[in-house]
């Protein structure tokens, strides 16, 4: 939910946040973020992991960033969000501070009170920012979106029990049910 003000908030805002409070920032507009559940944790932790390991297991040389992970989209001040998932493949992007620039890999992991901004707001702000890639988890259906914004593709919609081909890497795919046994 975003919290109302008359002016824009910036990052200066979100830096202070008492310890303990996050919060994403998208176009100057705040949106708090409450504790994930048991199971988003447990969708985030079998997907982090699986990608790690297909990276090292291949020499890849992309990097995977669990939540919360910074990631500053638009190199202003208006901007900063949190992704479930970042895999970024340009390490010139890194920095302390997290990720400068648009990760090639996203994925959130929705629940009821972000599934609007994740289908929306952020499927917007991560297909004009440069993301190659985003994926919508969503484990109140069983289902994942698959965004391919690196070759113009139409979303496709898989279940947690198919093989989701990964487009970013020609030879991997992910089967969520799979992880979560």
């Amino acid at each position: 939910m975003a919290l109302p003000k008359e002016i824009p908030y910036t990052l200066s805002d979100i830096y202070a946040l008492p310890d303990g409070e996050r919060a994403e920032l998208i176009d100057g507009q705040m949106y708090m973020m409450a504790p994930p559940s048991r199971l988003h944790q447990h969708i985030l932790n079998a997907l982090n992991n699986t990608i790690y390991n297909y990276i090292q297991k291949n020499g890849g040389s992309c990097v995977v960033y669990p939540a919360p992970f910074a990631v500053f989209l638009n190199e202003d001040d208006y901007n900063y969000v949190e992704p479930d998932i970042s895999v970024i493949c340009d390490k010139r992007k890194l920095t302390d501070q997290g990720c400068n620039g648009a990760p090639d890999w996203v994925i959130e992991v929705v629940s009821k009170s972000t599934q609007n901004r994740d289908y929306g707001i952020k499927l917007f702000k991560y297909s004009n920012s440069g993301v190659r890639e985003y994926w919508v988890v969503n484990p109140m259906t069983s289902t994942v979106n698959v965004f391919d914004f690196e070759h113009n593709q139409e979303s496709k919609q898989y279940s947690f029990d198919e093989e989701i081909p990964v487009c970013i890497y020609e030879d991997f795919s992910i089967q969520i049910s799979e992880l979560l046994k």
